[in-house]
């Protein structure tokens, strides 16, 4: 018989959620890497911001694949509030994100997955999160 933390990313959409995490922990990472290593001089506060983006999405997509709900609920409404903050402050001081970041200009780079990504996951957890109070 499964357990709660099989089910909770074992089938269905959390999969594709865990893969889209996975790819965006991945191309962030690599990213940021990229831009601290050749960039960091030119814009040190977005390129270190861009950093902890791909933090929150490997801890994010950790906690999506194990079902670790709390963990997971947390780094996505961390990666929400990250997401319109950056995206805010790039649109307002334009001339401090000389390159697109990760969460600059709410994802524009990205196809504005990176504001669509934690909307979705946190509809998705709090949904299980309500079916599992329903069963009990």
């Amino acid at each position: 018989m499964p357990t709660a933390r099989t089910t909770a990313t074992g089938h269905g959409f959390g999969r594709v959620l865990v893969f889209v995490y996975g790819i965006f922990a991945l191309a962030a990472t690599g990213r940021s890497t990229l831009q601290l290593a050749t960039k960091a001089s030119e814009a040190p506060l977005p390129y270190s911001l861009s950093a902890v983006a791909a933090v929150v999405y490997v801890v994010a997509t950790f906690a999506l694949a194990t079902g670790r709900r709390r963990l997971a609920l947390a780094t996505v409404g961390i990666e929400l509030v990250g997401v319109l903050l950056v995206g805010v402050t790039s649109l307002v001081w334009p001339r401090d994100y000389p390159d697109a970041t990760v969460w600059s200009d709410f994802g524009a780079g990205y196809g504005y997955v990176p504001l669509v990504l934690p909307v979705v996951g946190l509809w998705w957890l709090l949904r299980g999160a309500r079916r599992d109070l329903a069963d009990r």
